[in-house]
């Protein structure tokens, strides 16, 4: 029945309201943890040669290695704030890996490797983490705020969920502009609570925009379980609800995230239309360095969780199986690594700082060819006449500059 359609009644139908009539989404899962394959005959194990598989693991790695110095730099007192994707590197790794490199993300705060992915350099995140010269968006951003106009990726916000809005108007200028570019947009499980999630949803679907919305249901909304976050079968379920296809994957899983991203990418370009990918994993950190898990989940459910899903273990067994991976390979990229994050952290942290106050009144409106805008270099009046203002108040308190 289509949605203007009048709706059919009959006399025998009996009284009752629907309920529980979907039996519960199945998670897709090709690797087990041991690295043997569910399913040795799925494209994705054709379409990769060994070479794709190794750069998979080793992205995985590299953001893994970034993670640890990063956290632990945090608790040095050298950056401000952090937070990991243990856990979820295949999320990451797996979903960059089968999107367009000029399809448009819009990411929540946990995407760090997709990013990698696309080609950003360990030094790029760690300047942005710094807050230095050198980071893109000019100290102007809290630490994990990343942006990149040249690899497609949005400054990254801390409100839970306004970005699904926001991915859903540039998908339809994707649409619009009929080149077959999509947006992809993270979220977590938690941000599925707030009211634009279903906002996003419902206007994607109505407005059939190429839009794919990217769940990481790590089970933990900060301190709250996913058993307290909500009813009914996960959020795959909720797409279906508001007209769109869905699919929840083991997140665990490089290989099935891969594939299952692959699949919804081309939903969206071909058909014009949303989807939803539900990746469950787990949490293995803490939410960030401002939180400590073990005020509400016990040290037995972390362990017993990061040995049964470890995404990197996963991968490893299987490179290992087919003859494509061994422990010395695996010690010399581990250092490798580790080594390249150590370094771009004492790079960032020589750069000198940011000018606040010379970029205070850039960057706000766009420069017109020209130097429209009606001030000099672009500015507009308003934004000039607080630009003089604030000189002159300096000019009478210069010893207040450096604050």
């Amino acid at each position: 029945m289509s949605n203007s359609s009048p709706p059919r009644t009959s006399s025998k139908l009996k009284l009752r309201f629907a309920e529980d009539v979907m039996e519960p989404i199945q998670t897709y899962c090709l690797m087990n943890q041991d690295g043997t394959l569910r399913d040795s005959n799925a494209s994705i194990f054709r379409e990769l040669d060994p070479e794709d598989w190794r750069a998979l693991y080793s992205k995985m790695v590299q953001l893994k290695e970034f993670d640890e110095v990063m956290q632990a730099s945090q608790r040095q007192g050298r950056i401000s704030f952090y937070l990991t994707a243990t856990g979820e590197e295949a999320i990451h790794v797996g979903s960059a890996s089968a999107l367009d490199d000029e399809d448009t993300v819009f990411a929540q705060y946990r995407e760090q490797g997709v990013l990698l992915w696309r080609g950003a350099t360990v030094q790029m995140l760690a300047d942005q983490c710094m807050s230095n010269a050198a980071d893109p968006g000019k100290g102007r951003q809290m630490p994990v705020h990343y942006q990149s106009k040249e690899l497609h990726f949005q400054t990254i916000s801390s409100p839970l969920a306004t970005q699904l809005p926001h991915a859903v108007g540039a998908a339809y200028a994707h649409k619009l502009d009929g080149r077959g570019k999509i947006v992809v947009c993270y979220f977590g499980e938690g941000a599925a609570s707030e009211g634009d999630f279903h906002a996003a949803l419902n206007l994607a679907s109505t407005t059939d925009s190429p839009v794919l919305f990217f769940c990481r249901n790590n089970g933990y909304a900060i301190s709250t379980p996913a058993r307290e976050q909500y009813r009914g079968d996960g959020i795959a379920s909720r797409a279906v609800g508001y007209g769109m296809p869905a699919i929840r994957v083991d997140g665990s899983d490089v290989a099935a995230v891969r594939a299952a991203t692959a699949l919804a990418r081309r939903i969206c370009v071909e058909q014009s239309r949303p989807v939803l990918v539900e990746a469950m994993a787990y949490r293995v950190g803490h939410h960030s360095t401002s939180d400590d898990s073990s005020r509400y989940r016990s040290p037995e459910e972390m362990a017993a969780a990061a040995a049964a899903g470890d995404p990197l273990v996963r991968l490893r067994a299987f490179l290992e199986a087919q003859g494509w991976w061994g422990a010395a390979e695996d010690r010399a990229l581990r250092a490798t690594e580790r080594k390249a994050v150590l370094e771009a952290l004492r790079v960032a942290e020589q750069r000198p700082k940011p000018s606040p106050l010379e970029d205070l009144f850039t960057d706000v409106y766009g420069v017109r060819e020209g130097g429209g805008g009606g001030g000099a270099g672009g500015l507009p009046p308003h934004l000039e006449a607080q630009r003089a203002e604030l000189a002159a108040h300096l000019a009478l308190y210069p010893e207040t500059e450096g604050y």
